[in-house]
């Protein structure tokens, strides 16, 4: 039986029972790319201070949509290099 991938964190839920989230798990698995992203994340300790010129519009539509997503918009800016990274390595 194939599993159905999962590519994103997001797609995992929380469970209203034992039961259920034993069901879903039979059925999915996670794409090894988040579990390398999971183990290898750096630390705050080992990351290096940038800074970035961007648009004031564009900030604060990156900003709106940290917000609905309740994230900090440093992080999420952060978590799609890091995605976007990870596509750009798969193509070579």
């Amino acid at each position: 039986m194939k599993l159905d991938m999962i590519t994103d964190w997001k797609e995992v839920t929380t469970f209203p029972s034992f039961e259920e989230e034993s069901l879903y798990w039979e059925t999915h698995q996670i794409h090894p790319s988040l579990l390398n992203e999971a183990l290898y994340r750096s630390s705050s300790t080992e990351s290096t201070t940038i800074s970035l010129r961007i648009d004031p519009r564009m900030l604060a539509r990156i900003k709106r949509i940290a917000g609905q997503r309740y994230l900090n918009y440093q992080s999420m800016i952060k978590q799609w290099l890091a995605e976007r990274l990870e596509k750009e390595l798969e193509g070579r």
